[in-house]
């Protein structure tokens, strides 16, 4: 569990660059269509997925493994970020507060790295929790819905237009909308069907209940979610 956490941790790491860059890129190109801007993202999903990353003088990122795999028994153990300044100021910290000390019955570095992983898991199963009941709550809410056409329906129980669930998804309206408004509502929300947003949002908090514990993933969920919404 340990060395998983280890790799998950520099992934994470890893796409932080990543994230950074791409909101580095948005500020130079705030005209771009809006699907161009949707499609960065992507590049931060693939980052968090993918388990390998290419490394040059011109890469973003400086260091793929920023924690190397063999801290946990290294006598001295450092960090490796590619940032010198970095490294200068925090492998000293750590070197002296987490180096093994002979005849110790514990080794200060697997410790962390153990509750670590613990802590991670449990952060996890907490965002994979409020997903569960959140969509529990989401069902109740439009059991009671009245089918229009198709895949669309109205119910009084809906503030605002949204699309609920994954392999047969639904357009859900109020009930109060009518006329034209109406019509262009439910050919937006059939865009979003069409490009198969309703798929990116579920990804999108997967991802982000793997790699809770890196919080430019939350800046970049919540810029996909609104790239999303704004169609």
């Amino acid at each position: 569990m340990e060395a998983l956490f280890i790799r998950l941790l520099n992934m994470g790491i890893t796409a932080g660059w990543v994230i950074l860059g791409i909101l580095l890129l948005r500020l130079l190109l705030k005209r771009a269509p809006k699907a161009f801007r949707c499609a960065l993202w992507v590049l931060v999903a693939i980052r968090l997925v993918c388990p390998f990353s290419l490394e040059s003088v011109v890469s973003l990122i400086p260091s793929a493994e920023t924690v190397p795999r063999e801290i946990l028994m290294d006598r001295e153990p450092a960090i490796e970020s590619g940032i010198e300044a970095v490294d200068n100021v925090m492998n000293p910290i750590i070197a002296d507060s987490l180096a093994p000390n002979l005849g110790a019955s514990a080794n200060p570095m697997q410790v962390v790295i153990f509750l670590a992983s613990r802590l991670w898991i449990m952060g996890a199963a907490g965002m994979a929790l409020y997903a569960l009941i959140s969509c529990i709550r989401l069902r109740r809410q439009v059991a009671v819905s009245l089918r229009m056409e198709g895949d669309v329906w109205m119910s009084d129980s809906v503030k605002s237009p949204f699309i609920f669930g994954l392999f047969s998804p639904r357009i859900y309206l109020p009930s109060d909308l009518a006329g034209q408004n109406l019509a262009c509502v439910i050919a937006h929300e059939k865009t979003h069907l069409e490009r198969r947003d309703h798929l990116w949002k579920p990804f999108g908090f997967l991802l982000l209940s793997v790699y809770w514990f890196q919080p430019l993933c939350l800046v970049s969920y919540i810029h996909l979610f609104r790239a999303n919404v704004g169609g």
